[in-house]
């Protein structure tokens, strides 16, 4: 195609202007408004001369494009309308998938979502009596029914009449409870911490950084294998304001290892009067949280060993709502609740009715409620019989579907070395690679999120909920009888 040709073809598109006038874009813009009709225009216009540009179209295609106009600006009108963040199938065996949302909520948090949501709510007013009152207290009174063991039996033992309160209050995310915590205790001081348990969390957040954002100063202890409680009394000096422990969540040191005990610290925090900040992230509030995972430390457990303030997710092994939480003894807590950064770290309506809900669950011991925890306890004899269930109702087809044993994670930077049995379906085709068949699964409504290994698509259905089977079944008898794309050249 001359470049001369290209120039006719451009000139023959026509204007935004002169389309906006004409029926039956005139009659759209006045339904759905001026300005999306002009950005669709604008759109498929644009998408016409990039067409031209690559030399896909000439002068017969251009004017077949051209007569379909008012239909692509339509659709491309009703796509520019779509929420952009939409539910999802994570047939990935990943419970607490970071990229999908991470824990999915109780049914009990989603209704009381709704209802506070639709109207007013006493937020923060004091209802008994009759005065503004302070939003924290909605989750912190289950906070603490949840967490009273820790209260009656903190080791050390305190003197008689001396006994510590736990309270609880909620930010953003962990990051921003790891910051407050930080920079309410330890703001110009030194903060002793054990170089192997300098982490990275998700998005490149570093513990150092995270530091260095709340103006305490890192005092960096032990070896990055290798740290005793010797390390840290010798770095203690008078400019040591802070303890703190964080738990590796997203990796595992083995071999020539040596990490402090938390009853340890514990004991040398209250020798030299230095309170002890453990941050455990994954938010496993009770010990077993009654998932039977191995080596994942309990929020319950800190503070019944004496840990003076815990940190921890809200979304992650606890079940809820993306939050930081910070539990421990009443008087830091307080500090930190009249902290500035508190009001701007602070949390909405929205996510208080989704905790104080799922609080709710766990006081009344009722956690099948709660879908991470009743996921993470599905046994692998269910997810196979659901397994076969998917691929009776397939059929026959062009699809080869293979029940393999395989392992579900945790995900979200809990317990990384833990796993669970599962019964996979993996899938193959001789006319479709294993990447085109992910991809016309993340083409259906709702899309579908699988893994791809070693040339085959494996669906995990520890984490598809039942009711969506039937959709999920649906996909793959369509993928199943879908032809391969033509390729070019």
């Amino acid at each position: 195609m001359q470049t001369e040709s290209k120039v006719d073809l451009y000139k023959s598109l026509p204007s935004v202007d002169e389309l906006l006038r004409k029926e039956p874009l005139a009659a759209l813009a006045a339904q759905h408004g001026q300005l999306p009709v002009t950005d669709a225009v604008r759109t498929v216009l644009g998408s016409l001369r990039n067409q031209i540009a690559a030399g896909r179209l000439d002068g017969e295609k251009l004017g077949l494009a051209l007569s379909g106009l008012a239909e692509a600006v339509e659709g491309e009108l009703r796509r520019a309308s779509r929420l952009s963040l939409t539910k999802v199938i994570n047939a990935t065996g990943v419970i607490l998938h970071t990229n999908l949302g991470r824990a999915p909520l109780a049914a009990g948090a989603l209704e009381h979502i709704r209802e506070i949501a639709e109207g007013y709510s006493n937020l923060e007013f004091d209802l008994a009596a009759g005065e503004r009152g302070r939003r924290d207290v909605h989750v912190d009174r289950l906070f603490r029914k949840v967490l009273a063991a820790a209260t009656a039996s903190r080791s050390p033992q305190p003197e008689e009449g001396d006994r510590p309160g736990i309270s609880t209050i909620v930010v953003n995310n962990n990051a921003a409870a790891v910051l407050l915590a930080l920079n309410t205790l330890a703001e110009g001081a030194e903060v002793i911490v054990s170089r192997g348990e300098l982490v990275e969390i998700g998005g490149s957040f570093r513990i150092p950084d995270v530091m260095a954002k709340s103006n305490a100063i890192l005092r960096e202890v032990g070896t990055t294998n290798r740290t005793r409680i010797g390390d840290y009394e010798r770095a203690i000096t008078d400019k040591t304001r802070l303890l703190l422990r964080v738990h590796r969540s997203n990796f595992e040191i083995t071999g020539f290892t040596e990490q402090v005990a938390v009853e340890e610290l514990v004991r040398l925090a209250r020798e030299r009067k230095i309170p002890l900040l453990e941050d455990l992230g994954s938010g496993a509030l009770l010990e077993g949280q009654a998932s039977r995972l191995d080596r994942e430390p309990a929020v319950l457990d800190s503070l019944r060993c004496g840990v003076d303030v815990v940190t921890y997710s809200g979304d992650k092994l606890l079940g809820g709502p993306q939050a930081g939480i910070l539990s421990g003894r009443t008087e830091l807590i307080a500090r930190m609740r009249s902290n500035s950064l508190f009001r701007a770290l602070r949390v909405d309506k929205l996510t208080y009715a989704a905790l104080e809900a799922t609080l709710l669950a766990y006081v009344r011991g009722d956690y099948e409620q709660i879908p991470v925890l009743r996921l993470m306890r599905l046994p692998k004899q269910e997810i196979g019989r659901r397994a076969q269930a998917v691929v009776e109702r397939i059929g026959a087809s062009r699809l080869s579907v293979e029940r393999i044993d395989g392992e579900s994670l945790i995900g979200g930077g809990a317990a990384p070395s833990a796993v669970l049995p599962t019964c996979l379906l993996a899938l193959r085709s001789d006319r479709l690679s294993a990447r085109e068949i992910s991809a016309r699964l993340l083409a259906f409504d709702p899309p579908i999120i699988a893994r791809v290994e070693e040339g085959r698509v494996l669906l995990d259905l520890r984490t598809v909920f039942p009711e969506q089977d039937p959709a999920l079944a649906e996909a793959l008898r369509q993928v199943a009888n879908s032809e391969p794309e033509q390729r070019a050249g």
